[in-house]
């Protein structure tokens, strides 16, 4: 078992993307990852305890123990719900006119 773990954090505000490359001990978790990054630093209004993280676009939790190579994402919440979105882009494909 590697002694450390090279990992990634990533997030991606608009315009905005960050990724940043950690080496942490063997045995870290996602908490450990975000802690380590300078997210905050880079986006202070990001609740690192409220937001949704997930490891190649898995969900995850703060407890979930990295493997070397991971990258940790930090999740925007949703603006909207992606089935309304869908309702919605429905609707307007069937008006006359209003859509493809």
């Amino acid at each position: 078992m590697a002694e450390t773990l090279r990992i990634e954090v990533a997030y991606v505000a608009p315009g905005q993307p960050f990724l940043q490359a950690l080496t942490l001990p063997a045995g870290a978790c996602v908490a450990d990852a975000l802690a380590a990054s300078s997210l905050p630093l880079h986006f202070p209004e990001l609740d690192l305890v409220a937001s949704r993280v997930g490891i190649f676009s898995r969900p995850a939790t703060p407890a979930t123990a990295l493997r070397d190579g991971d990258r940790v994402e930090v999740y925007r919440p949703l603006i909207v719900n992606p089935k309304e979105a869908r309702r919605r882009r429905a609707q307007q494909a069937g008006k006359p006119g209003g859509g493809a």
